[in-house]
This record gives C-alpha cells, sequence and structure tokens, in this order.
C-alpha cells in the first residue's frame, strides 16, 4: 500500500469522537447552527439534495418526494456541513442533519398529497454496543403517532468488518492506522487507539402509514422525546390500496400467519408447492409473515399486496454447525436452488431481516443465488447483509423499481458470470460496502447494464462498482454521498477479478458530493476512480456524458497501488461530452502509467490546478507516464497546459470547497 508516503488532506484532520453519558453519538465535528422555528421555508422537494432541474433524466423514478430536514422548520440545531468521516454530517444526505434535543422538532410542509411518510434518523447506541430504542413523535392535523426509533441496526466501530462494541480494541493490530501514520503492531510501545474507534452507520430509517392522506401544505411534525435524535429527512408518499389477487394461491389457505407471530416459513413452502402443480402464482396478502430462513425459489412467481402492506420479517439464526459454504447464521431471504433457478418473479413485497453485524461468509441475504430468466420488482429490502447477492453462472435477469436501504454490505451485487441482466430504476440508500457492483469473479459478468438507479450515502466504498468483465454498461445513474474509502462511480482491477474485455460504457450518470477520502493513502479519491490492482485496465472503456458535481476533491482518478505500479497501466480510457461542475482540488488526478482522451470535458469551480499528474512517480525528464490527449473543445482551461504529460505532481493539493452546483 501507499501508506505514508501521502500526508493527510485538510478534510482529514478531525476523525475521533467522545462518548456523552447515555450511549455513543457525535461529539464537536457536528458543530450545528441554530435554525430557529419562526423562519418561513418554502417546502422543497429535492433529490439526492439537489434541485430536481440538475439531475432530469438520471436516477430512478420514486414515488415519494425527498425533503431535507436541513431545509425544514426546526427548534433544533442544524449540522454544519461535513465531509470528515465518522460525523453524523458526512454520512447525511447533503452531508447535513437536524438534530433535536428532547422536546425539540423538525417541521415539513408537504409539496404533495401524502398518507405514508419514511424518515431517516440517527439516535445513540448503548453504552457498551447493541443499540437502543426510543420513541418519536410525529405530529400531523389529524393528531399524534409515535414511531419507536432504534439504534440496533447502526453504529459499527473498529476496522474491517467492523464491531459492534465500542469499546473493543484494533480488530486488525498489524493494519495501518491513518491517525497515527503508523503500523501498531511494528511500534513499540504500540500508540492507544481512542474508544470508539472509528464509529460509523449511524443512520437508519422507518416508515409509517398515516391512516389517513393529508394534503399538499399540510405540516407534518417530528418531535424527540427522550433521547437526542438527528433527523436527516423525511420522505412522503401516497400510497395506494393493496392489491388484492383472487387468482393467485394465498398463503392464508395453507396456514400462514398473517400476524407475525408463528413462523409462516411452512407454510409458504406448501403453497408454493401446490403453485408449481396448478401453474398459478402464490399470493401473500396484507399482513407480516414470520420467515426465518431461506425459502427456495424455482419456477413461481410470489406476489404481495404492496411492500407497505406484505412484509416477509425474520430472526438472524444462529447454526449449532457451520454450514458448507462457511455460514454461521440463517436469515430470511428467498434463494434460487442449488445449480441455479429459472423463472422466478417476486413482486410486492418487503423482506425486512435482522442482521446486525457483517460477517461475509454468512448467508443472510434478501435474495440470494442464482435466477436465470427471472425478475424482481417492487420489492423494499431493509436490515439484510446485502439486499441481493447473485452467484452465478446465471442469464437474464431484471431487478427494477425496487428500494434496498439499511444493508450491512452490498446494495446488490451480480458476482460471477453473471450475463444479459439489468439492474434499472432501483433505489438504493444506506448501504454498508457497495450500492452496484458487478464482480466477476472467475468467471466474467458480460453484458450486463445498471441504469436509472439512485444511490445515496453508501457508508463504505462505492455507489456503483465495476470489478473486471466485458461488454457491460453503467448509464443514467445518479450517486449521491459515498463516504470513505470508494467513491461515487469506480473501474477496479480488484479481488482477484476477471480482466476487463470488450467495451465498457459509462454514460449520462450524474455523482454528487463524490470524491472521497481514502482512509489508506491519506489521498482524495475521484468521484470516478479507475484503479489498476491485480492487472492493467486496457478495455475499450468509454465515458460519456456524465456529470459530476461538487466533488470533494478531484473529479477523475486513474491509479495504481505503490507496489505494482511499474506492473500495470491504465489505457484505453476515453472521456468525452462531461460536466465537471467545483472540484476542490483537480479535474484529473492520474498516479499510474497509460493514457486517457479527452474530448468536449468542459469543467468549471475548479480548486487546484487542472491535472494533478504523477503519472508512475519516476519523474522522467520527458515527462509522466500518463499522457492526456486532447481531441478538442475542453472547455475551462483546465487541459490543454497540461498536455500531453506535463509532470504537476502535489499530494497535498489546498483544497477550496466549492460553490453547489447551478444549471450549465
Amino acid at each position: 500500500m501507499v501508506g505514508d508516503m501521502f500526508a493527510p488532506p485538510r478534510w482529514a484532520a478531525l476523525l475521533a469522537t467522545p462518548l456523552v453519558t447515555l450511549g455513543v453519538a457525535i461529539g464537536p465535528a457536528d458543530a450545528a447552527a441554530a435554525h430557529p422555528s419562526s423562519v418561513a421555508i418554502t417546502p422543497t422537494a429535492t433529490r439526492a439534495a439537489l434541485d430536481p432541474a440538475l439531475v432530469a433524466g438520471r436516477g430512478a423514478g420514486v414515488a415519494f418526494t425527498e425533503q431535507e430536514a436541513e431545509h425544514a422548520v426546526t427548534t433544533g440545531a442544524v449540522l454544519s456541513p461535513s465531509r470528515t468521516a465518522y460525523t453524523l454530517a458526512a454520512e447525511a444526505s447533503g452531508r447535513s442533519a437536524v438534530s433535536l434535543d428532547p422536546g425539540e422538532y423538525v417541521e415539513f410542509t408537504l409539496p404533495k398529497a401524502a398518507n405514508a411518510i419514511t424518515v431517516r434518523y440517527s439516535i445513540p447506541d448503548a453504552p457498551n454496543g447493541g443499540g437502543i430504542t426510543a420513541p418519536l413523535t410525529v405530529g400531523t392535523p389529524g393528531g399524534t403517532r409515535t414511531m419507536n426509533l432504534t439504534s440496533q441496526y447502526s453504529w459499527l466501530y473498529n476496522q474491517y468488518p467492523f464491531s459492534n462494541d465500542p469499546r473493543a480494541g484494533l480488530l486488525h493490530p498489524d493494519w495501518w492506522i491513518t491517525e497515527c501514520s503508523c503500523v501498531p503492531a511494528a511500534t513499540t510501545p504500540a500508540p492507544e487507539v481512542s474508544t470508539p474507534f472509528r464509529p460509523m452507520h449511524f443512520y437508519d430509517e422507518q416508515r409509517l402509514l398515516l391512516g389517513r392522506t393529508y394534503r399538499a401544505g399540510d405540516r407534518i411534525r417530528l418531535t424527540a422525546r427522550q433521547v437526542t435524535t438527528t433527523i436527516d429527512l423525511l420522505d412522503s408518499e401516497l400510497v395506494g390500496a393493496p392489491r388484492i389477487d383472487l387468482g393467485g394461491v394465498n398463503v392464508l389457505l395453507f396456514g400462514a400467519d398473517p400476524t407475525g407471530r408463528r413462523d409462516a416459513a411452512p407454510a409458504i413452502e406448501r403453497a408454493i408447492a401446490y403453485a408449481k402443480k396448478v401453474h398459478r402464482r402464490v399470493y401473500l396478502p396484507p399482513g407480516v409473515f414470520q420467515v426465518n430462513r431461506h425459502i427456495v425459489v424455482d419456477d413461481v412467481t410470489i406476489a404481495g399486496a404492496g411492500n407497505w402492506y406484505t412484509t416477509v420479517k425474520g430472526h438472524e439464526v444462529a447454526l449449532t454447525t457451520p454450514a458448507p459454504d462457511g455460514s454461521v447464521h440463517t436469515g430470511v431471504g428467498f434463494y434460487g436452488k442449488a445449480g441455479g433457478s429459472r423463472n422466478v418473479h417476486l413482486a410486492d413485497f418487503a423482506i425486512e431481516g435482522d442482521v446486525r453485524e457483517r460477517i461475509d461468509t454468512d448467508q443472510v441475504n434478501g435474495i440470494g443465488g442464482a435466477m436465470s430468466d427471472s425478475t424482481i420488482t417492487g420489492l423494499h429490502l431493509r436490515h439484510t447483509k446485502v439486499g441481493l447477492w447473485f452467484d452465478g453462472p446465471m442469464s437474464n435477469v431484471e431487478v427494477s423499481g425496487n428500494i434496498i436501504v439499511d444493508q450491512i454490505a452490498d446494495g446488490l451485487n451480480f458476482h460471477t458470470g453473471v450475463t444479459g441482466s439489468v439492474a434499472r430504476n432501483n433505489f438504493i440508500r444506506n448501504t454498508g460496502d457497495d450500492g452496484l457492483a458487478m464482480w466477476s469473479e472467475k468467471i466474467a459478468d458480460s453484458d450486463n447494464t445498471f441504469d436509472r438507479n439512485t444511490i445515496q450515502t453508501p457508508t463504505l466504498a462505492n455507489g456503483i462498482a465495476i470489478y473486471g468483465g466485458t461488454d457491460n454498461t453503467v448509464s443514467r445513474n445518479l450517486v449521491a454521498d459515498p463516504i470513505r474509502e470508494g467513491s461515487a462511480l469506480h473501474v477496479g482491477s480488484r479481488f482477484g477479478a476477471e480482466a476487463f474485455g470488450g467495451r465498457l460504457t459509462i454514460a449520462d450518470n450524474t455523482t454528487v458530493r463524490a470524491g472521497t477520502y481514502e482512509l489508506n493513502w491519506n489521498i482524495g479519491l475521484g468521484a470516478i476512480w479507475f484503479y489498476a490492482l491485480d492487472s492493467s485496465i486496457d478495455a475499450d472503456i468509454r465515458v460519456t456524458g456524465d456529470h459530476y458535481l461538487d466533488n470533494t476533491y478531484n473529479a477523475i482518478m486513474l491509479v495504481s497501488d505503490w507496489p505494482v505500479k511499474d506492473l500495470y497501466s491504465i489505457n484505453g480510457v476515453h472521456f468525452r461530452d462531461v460536466r465537471v461542475d467545483g472540484a476542490g482540488t483537480s479535474v484529473i488526478s492520474a498516479r499510474a502509467a497509460g493514457g486517457a482522451t479527452f474530448e468536449n470535458v468542459d469543467a468549471r469551480n475548479v480548486g487546484a490546478v487542472g491535472v494533478n499528474n504523477c503519472g508512475s512517480f519516476h519523474f522522467t525528464p520527458s515527462g509522466s507516464e500518463f499522457t492526456l490527449s486532447d481531441l478538442g473543445g475542453n472547455d475551462g482551461g483546465w487541459l490543454a497546459p497540461f498536455t500531453p504529460n506535463v509532470i504537476t505532481c502535489d499530494d497535498r493539493p489546498a483544497v477550496v470547497p466549492p460553490p453547489a452546483p447551478s444549471t450549465w
């Protein structure tokens, strides 16, 4: 790794946080400002905390309307915007939120009629970990309701794969520690690491049907009652009536308990078996159905009454002996059969798990296995390890119109030989790893598309990551607010992935407030970044029509790790019709050998030199080992002075936060 070769940038200076009397909370890094309730604020609907006009045609089309708490009326305190990891502000949508002491409120004015809300919030952890519960009063013109908030599914600490214990010492004493610029096991004496060490994954969310429809202009007031409560945003929605399917095989007829008190898995399996015999679909009516293990599905359609009405909910169950795949727990999930399933169609219900820690060998995903010629649509996935983890080979699956939130790891992963498949129009928020990923481990993923998805606030890694593969497409997505050790869009030859081949198309995506701090290297990443670690990246890669808005550091990075910088290069990347509106440092950061072309790449509000070109760090008399080819039309004066390979290497450029993005 690069290690102490790089000094930390200014925005990474404050990382530690203190304890408070009740539980673990965030301290001085989240300085707050009063926001008096007498201030009249026009109800503002945003998308990823942006003016919707800036992202028209990009990201998922969703039924709800987003409103940021920092733009609402409140008697609490607005957290000062921050992108410093391990702070409540940094993990909030738009990098700000509202902190409420008991008795304080934040009040939203509905921009559209609604009968349901989703609240994204954070409350403190228990002093020894494990979470607490606390009520939140929801005030409406029709009366008050109570939301019972919990922090049992949030608050992780320490090094990967993280701990639920705020008191825990280092999980990996021999790993590089940025805070002390050292490898603790190699120092005498080892430096002390304050606890809780690297708190993260602060937020969770809950949904609530309000019981009646409220009009545009009506107010929703959220009042903290027992503990300090941070409100990030409110999503409001007009939910239709539950879907009734008289022609489907109703699981109630096979003994399924819709109250959630008794195990419904055997009844659901009996209904599936009968439905396959009579060639009908399975119907999950309104209710909560307890399922604590995998339901294996093949050649079957299972549909609910709508994901606000039908919930399949389970406990995480410890196995008496580890499974052959290494799992030590099981939990609720719908899985393809061994060898792969076909013709599976899942729609219109929620899956709610009980995953509170990350154990990478555990198969506790909402959807798992292989399902060819299948569709997954209209699901709401929450509190599982990964929303959907597909292990190929498999082909022709469409994942569309789903909401995937509060995962301990990825949102969706096409893993190993997934072909001809698409993830489109999905909304993904608060994942603990990549929001969307294609991972070509052992067998290449090919001919897949990630299109028009929205990914917000992944607490680790990337919004969208492509690890090897052939002829894949990433198009028209909206990615906002990645937190650390990753960024918005990532192309990486790593994790043992098959090499890139054919053409990788990256087109018409928008990123905002990306370009994060890389914990191990002590430098900032690009909103889109290419990483040659296991092999060179030399496929035909076309980046066209992307918009990179309000980048914390640079907009585009091409990098190889220090130990392999003379072995692997990055070539064949072509940027065309790209806009960069705001970069804290440079438009381009090149830290590898190779080259890229640029045509009609326009940039404004750039904080440092347009190109930070280190090449492979040999600083030869002939210039950098990375070549930038100017194909014309690159407005803003950022490129021409630095072509083809002018060395401008600066690991510590001054960060100049750009103004908010605006219409081009």
